[in-house]
């Protein structure tokens, strides 16, 4: 049922690094993207995948992690995530993406809940440095970047209460995410 996907893909930030996620399975998800809708079907995204653990860490330090969570740094060493999925906007078709890259992302994403992993939706990349460390070509915008892997964290959904959405974490480090209520935001 896509409700139970849905509810099962959270923005997980700590992994089981020791977890491998495959290029096939990134290929994979990758083509639930590419068989998802885009507008004016114009297809301008590109992909990076990376599963290996030198490429993985040269990826790393170009992410911010959360950004409610000021003192976090971001997952620690065995936490971090065992695959990447980098979405580019390649120029030389379109100068936008339009929505295609959260589109994209999402089902990606589905399709990582569906067996059985989590990820991280991340737009906070040091976008220069990535582009640097992974020898990107400038023709490619980079957009978003996929944190993947078996999930090492709970994510708990609750009613936000006040208006309060911002996210944190427990004594036992369990991650809460307000959501405004189906009331609020339907106008």
């Amino acid at each position: 049922m896509l409700k139970e996907l849905v509810l099962a893909n959270r923005s997980f930030r700590r992994f089981h690094e020791e977890f491998a996620v495959g290029k096939a399975t990134l290929r994979e998800l990758v083509d639930l993207a590419r068989l998802s809708a885009s507008g004016g079907n114009i297809q301008p995204l590109k992909y990076i995948l990376s599963s290996d653990p030198e490429t993985n860490a040269a990826i790393f330090p170009h992410m911010v992690w959360a950004g409610y969570l000021a003192d976090w740094p971001g997952p620690a060493e065995g936490e971090r995530p065992s695959a990447y999925i980098i979405i580019l906007l390649d120029k030389e078709i379109s100068k936008s993406a339009g929505c295609d890259h959260g589109i994209a992302a999402q089902s990606i994403l589905l399709g990582a809940a569906e067996r059985g992993l989590g990820g991280c939706m991340v737009g906070s990349i040091q976008r220069t440095g990535l582009r640097r460390a992974l020898s990107i070509p400038e023709r490619y915008e980079i957009l978003l970047a996929i944190a993947l892997g078996k999930p090492k964290e709970t994510v708990l959904l609750e009613e936000a209460e006040n208006g309060d959405i911002k996210y944190w974490r427990d004594d036992q480090e369990q991650h809460h995410v307000p959501k405004r209520s189906l009331d609020e935001i339907i106008v």
